[in-house]
């Protein structure tokens, strides 16, 4: 039912946990699942130099949290605005159709992380 890359980065997740006085810190649930997943990051030079994040809910939510955080490390703030949902559920290696909601609320995370970021 879940990819191998899925599955690896439920059971291995990177970059988990919190950032001590980040430039963005950003919790977004969904309302309809449960699903809880909280961004913080760290700017420099223009760049995401850290990024770490907490899920909770489902195994694709905590998966891709996880995956998103590899995708924008050390990206340009421009280079992470561009990142997209697509793209996510491509190098998760698919989600069903019952937890595509999982990309969505690690994009929004993303998004609204980026908002708070003083360019």
């Amino acid at each position: 039912m879940y990819s191998p890359q899925l599955l690896d980065h439920f059971q291995n997740p990177r970059n988990a946990g919190d950032i001590a006085d980040p430039d963005a810190s950003v919790q977004i649930e969904n309302p309809a699942c449960g699903d809880v997943l909280k961004l913080t990051l760290r700017v420099t030079d223009g760049r995401i130099s850290e990024i770490r994040f907490r899920a909770k809910g489902c195994v694709p939510a905590m998966a891709c949290g996880s995956l998103l955080t590899e995708l924008v490390q050390d990206k340009t703030m421009e280079e992470a605005r561009q990142v997209r949902r697509e793209e996510l559920v491509q190098k998760i290696g698919g989600l069903p159709e019952a937890s595509i909601h999982a990309s969505h609320l690690a994009i929004d995370a993303l998004r609204a992380a980026l908002k708070q970021v003083r360019n």
